[in-house]
This record gives C-alpha cells, structure tokens and sequence, in this order.
C-alpha cells in the first residue's frame, strides 16, 4: 500500500509540473546593458526569467563573432520569461536598475558603441511601456539625459561554438567574473545611482 502511495504521489507532482509548464506564457525581451557576463548574471536572478543568453543584436553584420566583425551590434541578452509570473514592465524596472542610463559612451569601465544601452522593442505595446518607463526615470533624474535607446528588436545572435563560453560566464568562471565586475566598478557606481 504504501508503495503504491509513492507511485501515485510521485506521478502527481510530475503532472503538476508537467501542468505548470504547459500553462507558462513564455515570452523574450533583448536588453543592451554593456557587459553580457553581468546582465545574464543580473537577470538570471529575477523570480519569472527562465532563461538568459548571451550575444548580439542591432546591427546589420549576418553572425558577428566576439573576437570578429560585430560592428554596429551592442553586446545584449535575450530574457526568456513566463509572463504569468512577470510582465513587461516588471522587467524594465529590473532592467533600469541594473545599468547607467547617463552614460552615453559605453557602461562601467567598458567604453565603445557595443556596451551601450538599449532596450530593444518587437511590436507597438511594448514601445509603449518601454517610452512609459523611460520617461519615468527621466522624470526621477530631472535635468540628466538618458542614454539609453529604444530600438526595434532585430536577429539575435548568441554566443556559440567556440564562443559559446560567454553563457553562463559567472557561473563557469566565478573568480574572473567577480574580479573584472569588482575592477570594472559596476556595483559602485549601480550603488551611486539607484542606492542599493
């Protein structure tokens, strides 16, 4: 008998999570915040994000490369989420935080039109929020241009092959990731900003 119990509890927790993954509205958002080691990091902690890859988007160049011809694409992230359990602007706000919006050359100690910011869009709704949530943080630093574009959503193109180390980078290499995030001054000058 309870044997018999196991089997049938063990086959209810499978259904039930077999059930809520059915029922997850899993949606993407690309987001440019300089270094993609430290935004895949950032939002992989966010209750709701179920997936995070690193790469490029927004320029015309057809499979850029890290150590090749990316010119014109930011280095980005592409959030994966369950919208059930976070929407759009849940991840803006999530998004803000984590980045310096004043900061028109680049991000942190990395400089250059690839680490610059921007939240890349891929119809009219999200446009809307995102000029929603742009304008208020504008309205929370009057008097300070922000940076950060908003920008039609294009290819994505993850880091793979031999290149394929970038994803998860924090999590392969936890001493260099937290070396280069420390020296590059990110969490300082995020603490400076948002004060957290």
């Amino acid at each position: 008998m309870k044997g018999k119990l196991s089997v049938i509890k063990k086959l209810i927790c499978i259904f039930i999570i077999f059930q809520s993954q059915l029922f997850a509205e899993k949606k993407t958002a690309i987001f440019a915040g300089g270094c993609f080691w430290c935004m895949e990091a950032d939002f992989e902690k966010l209750n709701g994000v179920t997936d995070v890859s690193s790469g490029f988007s927004g320029g015309i160049e057809a499979n850029p490369t890290y150590r090749g011809n990316h010119e014109g694409h930011y280095e980005v992230v592409r959030v994966t989420y369950d919208s059930k359990k976070l929407n759009y602007k849940e991840l803006l706000d999530y998004y803000w935080i984590h980045i310096d919006p004043f900061d028109s050359e680049g991000q942190f100690c990395d400089k250059g039109p690839t680490y610059k910011t921007a939240i890349f869009v891929s119809n009219s709704e999200e446009r809307k929020i995102a000029q929603e949530s742009k304008k208020g943080i504008e309205n929370r630093f009057p008097g300070q241009s922000i940076a950060t574009a908003i920008l039609d959503t294009t290819d994505f193109f993850p880091m793979k092959g031999n290149e394929e180390y970038h994803q998860d980078y924090y999590k392969k290499n936890p001493v260099r990731y937290k070396l280069y995030r420390w020296n590059c001054g990110r969490d300082q000058r995020l603490n400076q900003i948002w004060n957290h």
